[in-house]
């Protein structure tokens, strides 16, 4: 007995700003999370851990091309022929389910695409996986017994690991720490069976362990949240994206037990805010602070330009998406909000 090594990745979003007919020439997103998929799936193609746990929403939506499933699952299915098992949980972009189903089909790729228990079995011993696709609603009250549905319970093997694409509490999210608490699409934590040596969970897009309930007390098993694998949102701007590997000692006298984990970062394109308060600005005068703010930001930035305050109709062309690509480096992705005129068109629409 010995080691057993599983690498943990969720929210990958393949697809997200990866038009195949774009209509306008700019910089696309989608390269790089298939960028960083690739990345993060290295240490399995090179036969470092002996299996890999997604935990959901490996697609950015559920209506999508076949084509896109296709890409999506041709590293996964890669990874499984070099002989380590992929399981997959469906998560809610996927809609529980995961659309050309067919094309995700190989011997070493396995969907919770109901509530199931998979084994694995290692040179250094055995590990159970058991799981069940994104439910949408009344997690809450459902949640023990669609761990029961599972049937972990009655799969021998040194460890139990539960994997999940569901908020739990005591997550947090976005730049203020928003914290999951009490909703009835939030797991409790204490809920969790004691059974299981860890929670391999996605659906949250900040990196994060639980270790303790709401009050503070122990858990008795942690929930890893391995986060997105690259930016979707300014919320995300600030956070580390990567994934996790994690280590299950099998040679414990009664079960196994984690040992060990480690938070491996990717690389993430730096997201900038920038806030024009125009104050009767002209369109010369808008076009030069523009020009003057990119230059001193990274040329990789994906900026998002908040402007406050009255625009002339002359100035509201400089803030047409053509015009503000045009100003800013091709390697840049730029868009602006106007701020004041979003709040007077939300006011003549409810009056």
């Amino acid at each position: 007995m010995g080691i057993i090594r599983i690498l943990l990745l969720a929210d990958t979003h393949l697809g997200f700003d990866l038009p195949f007919r774009p209509r306008i020439k700019r910089r696309r997103r989608g390269p790089e999370f298939f960028a960083n998929f690739q990345r993060a799936l290295t240490p399995a193609l090179e036969s470092e851990v002996d299996a890999v746990v997604h935990g959901g929403d490996v697609l950015y939506r559920s209506k999508v091309p076949a084509r896109l499933v296709e890409m999506a699952f041709e590293p996964l299915k890669r990874v499984a022929e070099t002989g380590v098992p992929v399981y997959l949980v469906p998560g809610n972009h996927e809609r529980s389910a995961i659309p050309h189903g067919h094309l995700a089909t190989h011997a070493g790729i396995h969907l919770f695409d109901r509530p199931r228990t998979f084994r694995l079995q290692t040179e250094q011993g055995s590990l159970a996986l058991a799981g069940f696709p994104f439910v949408r609603t009344a997690i809450r009250r459902g949640f023990l017994e669609l761990i029961d549905q599972t049937g972990w319970r009655q799969v021998k093997a040194d460890a139990h690991v539960l994997c999940l694409h569901q908020s739990a509490e005591g997550a947090a999210v976005g730049p203020a720490g928003y914290t999951f608490r009490y909703a009835h699409d939030v797991i409790r934590t204490g809920d969790i069976p004691a059974g299981f040596a860890a929670v391999l969970a996605g659906h949250i897009h900040r990196f994060q362990v639980l270790t303790k309930d709401l009050r503070g007390k122990a858990l008795k098993t942690p929930v890893f949240y391995p986060g997105s694998i690259e930016r979707t949102s300014f919320a995300e701007k600030d956070e580390p994206k990567g994934y996790i590997t994690l280590e299950f000692d099998t040679s414990a006298t009664l079960s196994a037990t984690l040992s060990n984990w480690t938070f491996h970062e990717l690389p993430a394109r730096p997201m900038v805010q920038l806030n024009l308060h125009t104050g009767g600005m002209s369109a010369a005068q808008i076009q030069s602070w523009l020009q003057s703010s990119l230059f001193q930001i990274s040329q990789d930035s994906i900026v998002k330009l908040k402007v406050h305050g009255k625009i002339s109709a002359q100035a509201m062309a400089v803030f047409r998406a053509p015009a503000l690509r045009a100003l800013a480096p091709e390697t840049m992705n730029i868009e602006a909000t106007l701020v004041d005129y979003a709040q007077y068109r939300n006011r003549q629409k409810s009056n």
